[in-house]
This record gives C-alpha cells, structure tokens and sequence, in this order.
C-alpha cells in the first residue's frame, strides 16, 4: 500500500471530513488545523466530502486510503453492533486480514486500531455508509465490493444473526443495491448452489432469461479485472473483487446449462 507508507511517514497534503476522516484522525494522532474543523463542519451539514489540494497524495491514494479505512470503520461498527465487541468478533476479522488480505503486521495493526476506534464511536455505522456512498456512488465495483466484504465478514461463523442482518439491510439500503432477498440462503445448509447462482448475479429463478443475460453482461463489465484495477481499489482487495468475477461467471454457467440457453 503505497499510501499507507506515505501516511505513517508523516505526509499530508488532503484533508477527509466525516466519520471516516474523524477515524483515520484519531488513528493516527492527526491535530486537524482550524480549517480543517471547518470542513469537518461543513460536512456535518452536507453529508459530504471536502478535501484540500494535494501534493503529496495522488487521487488514487486518496482512494486507496478512504476504502481502507472505510472498510474497517464499518466492520468495526458491525462488530459492536450489539453493544460489546467479542473476542470472537475480532478474530473473526483478523482472520479475514490474514486470509484475504495478507496484510503485513504494521498494516494488520492498523487496520485493528481503525476497528477498535470505530467500534467505540458514538457515530452509527449508516453514518460511515452515507459517507462511502457520497464518495463512491458512481462506482458500483467499489459498492458492491464493500457490501461482499461487510457479508462475508458478518457470515463467516456460517450464522447471520440479527444484527449483522441489520448492518447489511442499511448497507444494501445506503449504498442502492437490489435487494438481497436470499442473503440467508447463503448461511443455511439446505440452500442448493442453484439459489445461490442467482442471488449472485442479483436475479430470481421467476428471471427471464434476457433478464439474466442483461445482470450477467452488467456484472461482468463492473467487475472485469481491468475494471477494479482502475478505480482505485486498493491492491490487498483487488484479489477479493476478482473473486467476485470468478463466480459472477460460474454462477452464469451453471443458470446457462440448468435452463439450456
């Protein structure tokens, strides 16, 4: 993470309002100056994001950076979601860390901090959500990469209790994603992979196949390599959103061959 260097060697040079911004402060001791408080102000009042020009920060870091920290803003948030982090909460997403991520120990630390300081926040997660979703609105690859995070985080233990449930429902509100009606097939041993492959492409079994044909061809432009690599995703989950490329075209195959189109 080429940013994350720059950051704990004391570079500055943007400013992130908001939860996220007030996060990432108190993460690394960071004294906004009175203009800055200014933003932050402003922000409240908008829901949105102010930055100032940088010099040492290209667009990409900033990028980079805000959808680290959001990550695990909102993670720390669904964690505490019901009132206490548990022991089994945080292992839960250093696991994720160290499974999908590969984070190194500095990093790992970080990210845990953020976690930490998140959870403690009297800020709601639909706050961090609002915010992710002003900055990224028009880039649905990051949108729904945040959302397959959140879920794969919330669903690890093979349970999706009722808070978690409700992290997602805000999540899958806020950020304007179809409804994910079988979100539970995905924890129930009696689901079939055939319920599955059209939660994934974001279809019903009732779907017409041109209705498939058109999810799939749109999923499929969103989350082509190509496409994640450019919207400044940082490179730790560029391997998780390709995942989601894999089975967006897997899911496809089997619907394919099941309906015989």
């Amino acid at each position: 993470m080429g940013w994350f260097g720059k950051l704990i060697g004391g570079t500055t040079g943007f400013f992130i309002g908001g939860p996220i911004g007030a996060v990432l402060g108190a993460v690394i001791g960071h004294s906004f100056d009175k203009r800055s408080e200014l933003q932050e102000d402003r922000y409240k009042k908008t829901n949105n994001w102010n930055s100032g020009k940088s010099q040492t920060f290209s667009t990409n870091d900033q990028s980079q950076m805000i959808f680290f920290v959001a990550t695990f803003s909102m993670l720390g948030k669904m964690a505490a979601a019901d009132g206490t982090v548990s022991n089994i909460e945080i292992r839960t997403i250093e696991d994720f860390i160290d499974r999908n991520l590969r984070l190194n120990i500095a990093e790992k630390q970080f990210a845990m901090r953020i976690v930490n300081t998140s959870a403690a926040s009297n800020e709601p997660f639909e706050k961090f959500a609002q915010q992710f979703y002003s900055l990224f609105y028009n880039q649905p690859q990051m949108l729904r990469t945040m959302y397959d995070i959140l879920y794969k985080v919330a669903t690890a233990d093979n349970i999706l209790a009722r808070d978690e449930e409700k992290i997602l429902d805000s999540a899958t509100r806020i950020f304007n994603l179809k409804s994910r009606e079988s979100n539970a097939s995905y924890t129930s041993s009696s689901a079939s992979s055939n319920d599955k492959n059209y939660s994934i492409l974001d279809c019903k079994k009732t779907d017409s196949i041109d209705t498939i044909k058109s999810a799939y061809k749109k999923l499929v432009k969103d989350f082509h390599p190509d496409a994640i690599a450019s919207k400044g995703l940082p490179e730790e989950f560029t391997k998780f959103a390709s995942q989601k490329f894999r089975e967006i075209n897997q899911a496809y195959e089997e619907i394919r061959k099941e309906r015989n189109f």
